[in-house]
């Protein structure tokens, strides 16, 4: 049985073909899976797909028309994928739990302090021989808040982080984490979490219940001078909303590793093709926005632990076990 991988970087090709050497043989693609691509995979049993991969209604249906019998895919999220015509296709679907919850909180981390510190700023004044310091103050994080929007384990890591600069902790989350309680985290609604906190990170999933969890309203709540992270998914924040913000002069900086329009743009070259996304340009225009094309947990680490993940859910499926990171079937 050959394993049809999709959506696989130049980085990740060698450590998933290690990952499935004696297992199963495994063909790489770069092209993502959607409802254009989904008919090559007519023929193989099973199929790994990215975080970027089309899962929706159409797709699954060419896919199990195909043969396609199990869909491993290579992320921790899975709002991309219709569960429910999974289920009723007969479909198997697993996805990876967890991984290094250090790749994804070190970026978040290495976004801060950038946008903090305005180093794409000054790495391009510096290009130049242009050495001024206008414009490139930064602020301490020492001494100031942190608020850290979900506490598993990618947040109690910034959180970890966080502490160690000095800083006081806001949290927020269905559940206290213990970890991050022992750190002196004190857990809060949000309303409070966002006027109070100086760098506000995000690191819940994306569900019903937290799509945009950062509104309009939470916008508006915020200090003028906050900074704000998201390396989790791009429908938590209402990225109009944000712009309106930015706009005005607010924020002292945005990190965004994650943008909620970002299939079929991120993780591809669009350098010489109009940018069709309006939003997404604007954004782009405002000095204190910095925007990253969802690598916060492309790390060896972290992908290595993903693939071999990925690689061990197939040979799971093959085998008729059943693991914690099957999504569909349900579990009895």
């Amino acid at each position: 049985m050959e394993i049809l991988a999709f959506g696989v970087q130049a980085d990740e090709k060698p450590l998933i073909e290690k990952a499935f050497a004696g297992r199963f043989p495994v063909r790489c693609l770069e092209v993502f899976l959607n409802a254009d691509t989904a008919p090559i995979a007519a023929g193989h049993e099973a199929v790994s797909t990215s975080v970027n991969a089309d899962l929706d209604a159409e797709v699954l249906r060419i896919l199990a028309a195909g043969g396609t019998r199990m869909i491993a895919q290579r992320s921790t999220g899975f709002n991309n994928v219709d569960l429910a015509v999974a289920g009723e296709l007969g479909l198997t679907v697993a996805r990876v739990e967890s991984y290094s919850p250090y790749s994804v909180a070190e970026f978040a981390w290495t976004l801060a302090t950038a946008v903090n510190r305005r180093i794409v700023r000054a790495a391009g004044r510096t290009r130049d021989f242009d050495f001024r310091l206008d414009g490139l103050m930064g602020r301490d994080f020492h001494g100031r808040t942190a608020g850290v929007l979900g506490t598993g384990r990618i947040g109690a890591a910034f959180a970890r982080i966080a502490h160690g600069f000095g800083m006081r902790l806001l949290g927020w989350d269905i559940a206290e984490n213990p970890d991050c309680t022992a750190l002196g985290m004190t857990y809060t609604d949000k309303e409070r979490l966002f006027a109070e906190a100086d760098l506000i990170s995000l690191h819940v999933p994306l569900l019903p219940g937290t799509h945009h969890i950062v509104d309009a309203a939470a916008l508006a709540a915020m200090k003028d001078d906050a900074v704000l992270i998201n390396t989790s998914r791009g429908g938590l924040i209402d990225t109009e909303a944000l712009v309106g913000e930015l706009r005005r002069g607010r924020f002292g900086g945005v990190g965004l590793d994650v943008y909620e329009a970002e299939a079929g743009l991120f993780f591809l070259d669009k350098s010489l093709e109009a940018v069709e996304d309006d939003t997404l340009a604007r954004l782009m225009t405002f000095p204190n926005v910095l925007v990253s094309s969802h690598q916060a947990y492309y790390t060896e680490d972290a992908v290595t632990q993903i693939v071999e993940t990925t690689a061990r859910n197939v040979s799971d499926w093959a085998a008729g076990r059943r693991s914690v990171n099957v999504l569909v079937p349900a579990a009895p």
